[in-house]
């Protein structure tokens, strides 16, 4: 019982700090509603937090310690970072089995939210041994320990965390009102990018002089905070309902709810639009800096300003994007020009070296970002209107397995293309017209250009077509909808 009241005091306490900060500071704070008050919504949304905080360890603070203190091998660093991404395509699978779980307790999201929690929680917990053992630092233990120990703790914060957002993003989609749902999932989307920003920085400031005993305690922290962020947001969210959870309910069939998710094919070519474009504005996430570096000569300063060029030009998409689709715009149509705006982009940057002009790619960076934001904000206004019929879980993990699985292989051949094309060039291998080193760096963006005419090819004939998968028409007043990360 008193238990119970601790929880509830801290519960208080957290949602009138950001009740306080939410009218002011947070967009679509209109999100609220009678039946999902705002500190209550507020509360949820912490588990994005969590998910933020993990992601920004796994695949910044991490990769760096890695490689620079602790000494481990790049191509090491690099699988182990990207072990998560095999969890991403379960996504689906996971917001099936939260549509339909059997619980006496009269729960469906409850329980993969708590069970992603705890599995990411024990990754968080042995992560730092693990990687102190990998790193070599050790007197007994078998060579086979320290991969071992670190892949199985990236695995395990890698299910956790996509566990968890996926049931968390549908629970948040069962809670609040229709009219009100793209606006809910929106501003959890927002906790997501504050937490990474927050926990980038904290991160950053402690491990600032390195030690392993650092180390131990920011990986641990961060576990114990991951516990208390998502009990706080679950508390009393997610009613009992034991009869529509009763064991005798008939459950479907995963495949054949696939099927009928995607029948009509509709379905089927936004999810392959979603990729196409997905890959091809993430492929460049870690070559734009270097680019600029390398090629034309940019500062360090110049070259992380990059980030807030691409910040700024995402943020006019979700603008332009919000008023377009608030007077009744074509989603796919939004999409398409986000697309072609792309393109531009592109062509701007690789155009940007032999003219040798700082202002032509800053300006393709900003333009990389508009294209981006438009296109992801008409294509989840569109998806959307896939998850009828109570398939909220099965269409939000659909997407983020999609868009999960798109980004880290489109980052990751990126990378290795870059490095592939720009070693046979330096070597000669490419003719004398291709030596230079922005030969590779050129040859991704060429490739970037050619997936998003794929992708204009596959939105071109749903361009016409706004009409749901129960027939009729969606409109209505425009809000970030549902974005799993």
């Amino acid at each position: 019982m008193k238990a119970a009241t601790a929880v509830d005091r801290v519960n208080t306490k957290l949602a009138k700090t950001w009740i306080i900060l939410g009218p002011q500071f947070l967009p679509f704070a209109d999100a609220a509603s009678t039946d999902l008050p705002l500190s209550r919504l507020l509360r949820l949304s912490l588990f994005q937090i969590s998910v933020g905080m993990a992601v920004v360890l796994l695949t910044g603070t991490l990769n760096r310690v890695m490689i620079v203190e602790l000494g481990v091998a790049t191509w090491l660093v690099a699988l182990m970072v990207s072990l998560p991404l095999l969890f991403a395509p379960l996504r689906a699978l996971i917001g099936f089995k939260s549509d339909n779980h059997r619980s006496f307790l009269g729960w469906r999201r409850v329980p993969y939210i708590w069970m992603g929690t705890l599995i990411q929680f024990g990754g968080l917990a042995i992560m730092p041994f693990a990687l102190i053992v990998l790193s070599g630092d050790t007197t007994n233990a078998p060579d086979w320990l320290g991969p071992a120990g670190a892949a199985l703790a990236f695995l395990m914060v890698g299910a956790g965390l996509h566990t968890t957002q996926t049931a968390g993003l549908a629970l948040a989609t069962d809670l609040a009102p229709e009219d009100k749902r793209p606006r809910v999932v929106a501003l959890l989307y927002v906790t997501l990018l504050l937490g990474m920003v927050g926990a980038s920085l904290i991160f950053g400031w402690v491990l600032h002089d390195f030690s392993q005993v650092t180390l131990i305690q920011v990986i641990q922290g961060a576990a114990v905070v991951t516990i208390v962020l998502n009990v706080v947001a679950l508390w009393k969210q997610e009613a009992r309902n034991p009869g529509a959870t009763r064991h005798d309910a008939p459950r479907p069939d995963f495949r054949t709810s696939w099927k009928a998710f995607i029948n009509g094919g509709k379905a089927t070519r936004i999810l392959v639009a979603v990729g196409l474009g997905t890959a091809a504005f993430s492929m460049q996430d870690i070559l734009l800096e270097p680019y600029g570096g390398e090629i034309l000569g940019l500062t360090v300063g110049q070259t992380t300003m990059l980030t807030a060029l691409l910040a700024g030009g995402s943020l006019s998409g979700f603008a332009l994007a919000a008023r377009r689709l608030g007077r009744g715009s074509d989603p796919f149509r939004l999409a398409s020009l986000g697309i072609l705006a792309g393109i531009v982009a592109f062509s701007a940057v690789i155009f940007a070296e032999p003219l040798e002009s700082a202002l032509i790619f800053r300006f393709g960076t900003a333009l990389i970002g508009f294209g981006g934001g438009l296109f992801a904000v008409a294509m989840l206004t569109a998806s959307m209107q896939l998850a009828t019929d109570g398939r909220s879980g099965l269409a939000l993990g659909a997407w983020g397995a999609v868009v999960a699985t798109s980004t880290g292989v489109a980052v990751g051949l990126g990378g290795a293309i870059r490095d592939i094309v720009t070693r046979l060039a330096t070597s000669g291998d490419l003719g004398p017209a291709m030596t230079g080193p922005e030969v590779g760096y050129s040859v991704v963006y060429h490739l970037e250009i050619a997936l998003l005419f794929a992708t204009l090819v596959a939105i071109g004939p749903l361009v016409s077509s706004r009409v749901t998968s129960n027939g009729s028409t969606q409109t209505g007043k425009f809000g970030l909808n549902e974005f799993p990360a």
